[in-house]
């Protein structure tokens, strides 16, 4: 359950809509719920926020499982969000992608045994100049090349220790 200063936010939030219209709370609801709860909603998560919103769990689970900005399993200290639509592919994201699997030792979707990392690809991020990139917490990393993607893992692991 949230904080009683959390709870204050959704108040917040949903006050922001007309009376009846609760559900349009959703997609802030589940970042706020994504970002408290371990950066992903579990099902009784969902289950939660649907009680929020006095709507019902299906309603909740049709726009978590849509976007691809909510993780609906465990994901890793760093996330990365790779593009793979037309723009990112032709500038070399699927190249940028199996490099990265290889780098970490991790499928799509999975997260490496140390917990650090966290492979994802996402549809287009609207960056579309400065492909191929992908998305790391909230900053775009863009022109990836193998290099980058060095730097970038050996900066995560930095911070991380």
């Amino acid at each position: 359950m949230f904080s009683e200063e959390k709870l204050n936010k959704v108040k917040e939030i949903i006050a922001r809509y007309p009376e009846g219209k609760q559900k349009s709370a959703l997609i802030p609801l589940l970042h706020l719920a994504q970002e408290e709860f371990g950066g992903w909603l579990s099902p009784e998560t969902m289950d939660y926020v649907a009680s929020l919103l006095q709507i019902t769990p299906i309603e909740v689970y049709e726009v978590a499982t849509f976007y691809s900005m909510f993780n609906l399993k465990p994901v890793g200290k760093y996330l990365f969000e790779v593009c793979q639509t037309g723009p990112c592919m032709l500038n070399g994201s699927d190249n940028m992608i199996e490099y990265i699997k290889n780098k970490l030792g991790i499928g799509v979707g999975e997260t490496t045994a140390d917990g650090l990392f966290t492979l994802k690809t996402v549809e287009c991020l609207g960056a579309c100049g400065y492909a191929p990139m992908m998305q790391l917490g909230k900053h775009y990393r863009e022109h990836l090349t193998p290099q980058k993607v060095d730097e970038i893992i050996e900066e995560c692991r930095a911070k991380a220790n």
